[in-house]
């Protein structure tokens, strides 16, 4: 039964960090781009939804029918803006516009809402289910259905929408989806939209889950950058699956050596699969 309970706090830590990976990895897929401010994302959809559950007094995961078009439109501005503009001038110059996005954020939300540490409360963050002899945490439950969800309504979306197919074709080849008719530009300010509406489900997962605070961005895009790498880069499914395997390796691995136990899988598929587990 140990080994059942350990599985399933796995599955169930596993599935928040593949929500974290999963606005990386369409970044990466896609508009070939290392997002160094995906993590500032991440905690700007916590505070968003921790500000705004009590103000206009529903449950939290309510807030994302108001955070999650609203960071699609932000991620989609600085997209077709900004961070498009600097990709005309080479990859380095992008990079280096979400490196400055990510401390203009930090500095903009440690104004904002001081350094202390903030939670996203809900009344179910103590219950338990009991199955027989395993325990599992209602809130844990809770993040799995919203990861679950969000993820798979991500592959529908990619899998069955002329945008959805535009923007795998966009991946696979930009050049030729050009020339197929398909704006380049505006597919990637779309995919850098769905990466901001991703972080502001990963943000809210993250605030209900742990505290947080306006420095804590930096864990979180380490975390995406080792789902994503493992996964797979642009793989939703591959980001799901390594997420679930980083989350079984730090529930087993403890406090103690549940990082350690992560990097050594991450430097495994580094070594055997550099491209990932359903990386092509």
């Amino acid at each position: 039964m140990y080994f059942a309970q350990v599985l399933i706090n796995g599955i169930l830590l596993g599935s928040v960090y593949a929500l974290l990976g999963v606005g990386m990895t369409m970044i990466f897929g896609i508009v070939k781009l290392t997002n160094l401010a995906h993590g500032e994302f991440v905690i700007l959809g916590a505070y968003l939804s921790t500000v705004l559950a009590p103000l206009l007094g529903i449950d939290p995961i309510l807030t994302l029918f108001i955070t999650v078009p609203l960071m699609f439109l932000l991620g989609f501005l600085l997209q077709y803006l900004l961070i498009g503009w600097a990709m005309k001038k080479g990859s380095e110059p992008a990079l280096l516009v979400t490196f400055g996005l990510s401390i203009i954020l930090q500095d903009g939300m440690l104004m904002l809402f001081s350094a202390d540490a903030q939670h996203i409360p809900v009344s179910y963050s103590m219950d338990t289910v009991k199955i027989g002899s395993l325990e599992i945490s209602v809130l844990h439950l809770v993040l799995f259905a919203i990861s679950l969800v969000s993820i798979a309504a991500l592959s529908l979306f990619l899998r069955n929408t002329y945008i959805g197919r535009a923007i795998r074709a966009t991946a696979d080849d930009a050049d030729v989806a050009a020339l197929s008719g398909v704006n380049i530009n505006r597919i990637y300010a779309i995919a850098m939209g769905i990466a901001m509406a991703s972080a502001a489900v990963a943000g809210l997962c993250v605030g209900m889950k742990w505290t947080y605070d306006p420095s804590a961005g930096g864990n979180y895009l380490l975390i995406a950058f080792v789902v994503v790498v493992i996964g797979g880069m642009g793989s939703v499914p591959g980001t799901l699956v390594a997420g679930i395997l980083f989350g079984m390796a730090q529930v087993i691995g403890g406090a103690s050596y549940g990082l350690l136990i992560s990097y050594i899988l991450l430097l495994l598929v580094l070594i055997f699969r550099p491209k990932g587990i359903f990386g092509k």
